[in-house]
C-alpha cells in the first residue's frame, strides 16, 4: 500500500462475509446514493470500502456521514488510478469474498442477500450480475443502459451465459473469492478492461465463474451520448490490449463493432452503386427498427426507443472506432503497446 494513502475507518462487526469495493472519483452526488443504497441491503455481514482518487479529497465528507449507518473505511490518494484503488482496498479488506461495485450503481436491498444465497449452493470463486437501468433514471441514461445490455446490441458480447468457466464478471459488479484474488496478484496495470483482464486470469488460473442472474444492479453509467462515445472507444481499443495479453480471447462477437463501423462507412462509395446503396440502407433500416421497437416496448416509452438507436449506433460505431484504431497502432505501425489509455 502507498505510503501517501490516508485511511478512516468505521465499523467493528467481528463477521465480515463480503468487502463491497469501490475506486471513486469526483461524481459526489452519486457516490452519496451509492452509499444510501447500501444502507438498505437486508444482509447484514459486510464491510464498504471505498478508495478515492478524487483531488483534494472532496469526497471525504460525504463518506463521514454515512460512517455511523455502515462499517465503512474511506481510502484517498490524490489521483490514485482505478486498478492500484481496488488493490488497495483490497489489501485492507476483511470479508471472505470481495465484491467490486461501480459507484455510480444504485443496489438492491436484497442483493447481498441474493448473492449469499446463491454462493450456498453453487461452489464458485468468481461470480457476478447483471446490470439494469432504475426506473428513476433519465431518457438518455435507460437508452445507454439499453445499448449495453439490450438483446439486439452487445448484451451477448458482454457475457450473458451462465455457463460455468465462461462468464467474465466485469467491474462494476464483480465477486472474488478473496484468496483467488490474492493468488492472481489482484488487477493488472492495464487502464481499461482491467475488469476483464483479471477475469481472465482467474478463469485461466482455474476458478469457477458463474452469473447470478438475479444479483443485479442500477448503473448509470454516461448521462450524454458524447461521454458514452468516449467510454466506449477505450472499451473498443482495450479488446486489443486484452488480446495480446490472453491469445485466443478475441471472438467474433468483440469484432462486430468494427464491421458494423466499416459496414456504415461503405455507404459512401456505395453512392456510386444505387442498388446496393438500397440493399444497404435496407438492412440499417430493419436493424434500427429492431431495436426501435425492443426497447421501445421494454421501456414502455417511444421516446427511449428513439434514443436507445442513437444509443446503439453511438456503442457500435465508438466500440468499432477504438477497436480499429488500436489495431491499426499495433499491427499497422507495428507498436505493440498500442494506444495509451
Amino acid at each position: 500500500m502507498s505510503e501517501h494513502l490516508q485511511v478512516f475507518h468505521e465499523g467493528n462487526r467481528e463477521h465480515i462475509e463480503f468487502s463491497l469495493i469501490s475506486p471513486t472519483f469526483r461524481r459526489p452526488d452519486e457516490v452519496a446514493e451509492f452509499l444510501d443504497s447500501l444502507q438498505s441491503q437486508t444482509y447484514p455481514h459486510f464491510e464498504v470500502i471505498l478508495a478515492d482518487g478524487t483531488p483534494q479529497i472532496s469526497l471525504a465528507d460525504i463518506a463521514r456521514n454515512h460512517r455511523g449507518n455502515l462499517d465503512l473505511t474511506f481510502l484517498y490518494e490524490s489521483g490514485l488510478p482505478v486498478s492500484a484503488a481496488r488493490n488497495a482496498a483490497a489489501a485492507v479488506a476483511r470479508g471472505r469474498y470481495f465484491i467490486f461495485l461501480d459507484s455510480d450503481c444504485l443496489i438492491p436491498p436484497d442483493y447481498l442477500s441474493i448473492v449469499s444465497e446463491h454462493l450456498l449452493r453453487a461452489d464458485l470463486n468468481l461470480f457476478g450480475g447483471p446490470d439494469a437501468a432504475h426506473p428513476s433514471f433519465s431518457p438518455v441514461q435507460r437508452a445507454i443502459s439499453y445499448s449495453m445490455t439490450g438483446l439486439f446490441t452487445t448484451g451477448g458480447i458482454r457475457g450473458k451465459k451462465t455457463r460455468v468457466g465462461v462468464f467474465h464478471p466485469r467491474g462494476f459488479n464483480m465477486g472474488v473469492q478473496r484468496d483467488w484474488f490474492q493468488s492472481v496478484g489482484g488487477y493488472s496495470t492495464l487502464k481499461c478492461g482491467e475488469d476483464i483482464e483479471l477475469s481472465m486470469r482467474l478463469i485461466a488460473a482455474g476458478a469457477k465463474s458463474a452469473l447470478i442472474p438475479k444479483a443485479k444492479v442500477f448503473h448509470k453509467r454516461r448521462t450524454d451520448f458524447n461521454a458514452f462515445y468516449r467510454q466506449v472507444y477505450r472499451f473498443g481499443a482495450a479488446r486489443i490490449h486484452l488480446h495480446l495479453a490472453h491469445k485466443g480471447q478475441l471472438k467474433a462477437t468483440h469484432v462486430f463493432p468494427a464491421a458494423f463501423l466499416l459496414f456504415h462507412l461503405a455507404l459512401i462509395p456505395a453512392l456510386l452503386l444505387p442498388k446496393m446503396l438500397l440493399i444497404m440502407l435496407l438492412i440499417s433500416g430493419i436493424y434500427s427498427l429492431l431495436i426501435l421497437f425492443h426497447a421501445s416496448i421494454q421501456e414502455r416509452s417511444l421516446f427511449v426507443g428513439l434514443l436507445s438507436v442513437r444509443a446503439a449506433y453511438t456503442q457500435l460505431m465508438g466500440y468499432g472506432a477504438g477497436f480499429l484504431h488500436n489495431a491499426w497502432e499495433v499491427y499497422g505501425r507495428n507498436r505493440p503497446e498500442g494506444l495509451d489509455l
